[in-house]
């Protein structure tokens, strides 16, 4: 119940806001300084639990909390980074299970942090941390979406 208040309150916020979903996360993106423009792809090195260390390339290496997705028995799996591990690995965190992950998987940088609908569109509704609608009432057709790692909306 209190998560479904502060989507409520955060929707009525972005609804506020009356910009574009771009306008939003760049904004937010440029002032946190966290996701990065170039987007890159590396290489799955370990698979323990939810946690997934990806290599990448010499000087392309995500940001911390950049979203980076992978295929996963034709499901799109989203893994967040959290840790610069050095020798161009990063640690990241799996939003779903990792189960059929396999050393040298292709993962993708997003470039961005994940983002979550927003608005009026959303209340009432429930989504997974991805901003996937579970409630089995179709999809959100949300006009914004906004960082799940973003200030608090001011309290109306």
């Amino acid at each position: 119940m209190y998560a479904l208040r502060n989507i409520s309150r955060l929707s009525k916020s972005a609804a506020a806001i009356k910009t574009a979903p771009k306008a939003i996360n760049a904004a937010y993106m440029k002032k946190a300084g966290y996701a990065s423009e170039a987007k890159s792809s590396g290489q799955i090195r370990s698979v323990i639990g939810a946690v997934v260390d990806v290599q990448f390339d010499q000087g392309k290496l995500p940001s911390i909390l950049n979203a980076l997705e992978v295929k996963n028995l034709d499901r799109r799996l989203v893994l967040e980074v959290a840790q610069h591990l050095g020798e161009n690995t990063v640690r990241t965190i799996a939003m779903d299970g990792t189960e059929g992950l396999v050393r040298g998987q292709p993962v993708e940088d997003t470039g961005a942090p994940i983002t979550i609908p927003v608005g009026p569109e959303c209340l009432g509704r429930i989504i997974n941390v991805i901003g996937e609608p579970i409630d089995e009432r179709g999809p959100i057709n949300a006009k914004q979406s906004a960082p799940i790692h973003c200030e608090a909306p001011e309290f109306v």
